[in-house]
């Protein structure tokens, strides 16, 4: 019997030292104390900029569009459309918004000008619009966060068409975005970057798809979406490396793809899954919306995984 107690009671020592052995790999494999607050801050703002860029970039092509491309015709909810003046051959349509969206998810002050050569139908292959956000004050309304952004931007219509003859006429429609923006957040922080952004709508008009992809080069990276210096005064790198999804019924979300956000400086990065529920669980591009997004984040010789709500 006491053989039998010193056998059970040795057991129980060794598989007490191998949960401590193998919770030690665990922990500095993860690194519990490792500060992510920049990278999970980073992958944030990238998400809630570019659902506001998307947002205005929605608006600007319905007014140059709509009707046959006689803006005007068309005029974005809680917003007002001024009388468009010419100067030499530039028309320009300014856009001041004063209220919410018309999806109700985010509540917009400030203006957003247009500009085109008189003689540009922006249907026509490699048509091109220059975009200025004024003093644009955006409030996302599930959260409460908001942000002003300024700053310039050129539009291109690659393939020609307009997205409303898509599902008909058409079965893509294909507009490059690039320029620079900064954005300034509630706390007095800012963040300035550079877009480099090709995207590719298919679907119907009100079930959309927005494929993107980035065009992008800056030192030594390559297919970059956007890049510049973030709310930590840090250069930071956003790549595409799977595009990225972005679905109309779900408010343009990001439903499918993967980028890859790098802060060389600081010897951090990381990799962003977009598609998740509220489980953590993979969402399809054709079922319910998701809600949560995951970033596979490494720093040194540290990693670990977090989901972050949408």
């Amino acid at each position: 019997m006491k053989t039998k107690k010193l056998i059970f009671a040795g057991a129980i020592l060794i598989a007490i030292a191998g949960i401590s052995i193998s919770g030690c790999k665990k922990d500095k494999s993860n690194g519990p104390n490792t500060d992510t607050s920049t990278l999970q801050q980073l992958t944030k703002d990238e998400v809630a900029m570019q659902g506001a860029n998307d947002d205005a970039d929605k608006d600007v092509n319905d007014v140059i569009s709509k009707s046959g491309g006689k803006a005007g015709n068309w005029v974005p909810c809680n917003a007002t459309l001024d009388s468009t003046s010419v100067v030499n051959d530039t028309i320009t349509y300014n856009i001041t918004y004063n209220g919410l969206n018309c999806s109700g998810t985010h509540n917009r002050s400030g203006q957003v000008q247009v500009r085109k050569n008189v003689n540009t139908h922006w249907k026509d292959a490699g048509a091109v619009v220059y975009v200025k956000f004024i003093n644009l004050h955006i409030t996302k309304i599930s959260n409460g966060k908001s942000f002003t952004i300024n700053g310039t931007k050129k539009h291109e219509n690659v393939s020609g068409g307009l997205l409303d003859n898509l599902g008909s006429t058409l079965t893509s429609v294909v507009h490059k975005v690039s320029g620079s923006i900064q954005a300034t957040f509630d706390d007095n922080t800012t963040r300035t970057w550079t877009i480099a952004r090709q995207k590719t709508f298919t679907g119907t008009p009100g079930d959309l798809i927005c494929t993107v992809d980035g065009f992008g080069s800056a030192d030594g990276k390559n297919n970059l979406v956007m890049w510049g210096i973030n709310r930590n005064g840090e250069n930071f790198y956003v790549e595409i490396t799977q595009s990225v999804k972005h679905k109309e019924a779900c408010g343009w979300d990001p439903a499918a793809g993967i980028k890859i956000y790098s802060i060389p400086a600081d010897n951090k990065s990381a990799t962003v899954t977009f598609g998740f529920d509220d489980n953590n669980q993979p969402v399809a591009l054709n079922g319910n919306c998701p809600t949560r997004y995951k970033v596979d984040w490494t720093k040194n010789l540290h990693a670990g995984t977090l989901y972050i709500q949408l």
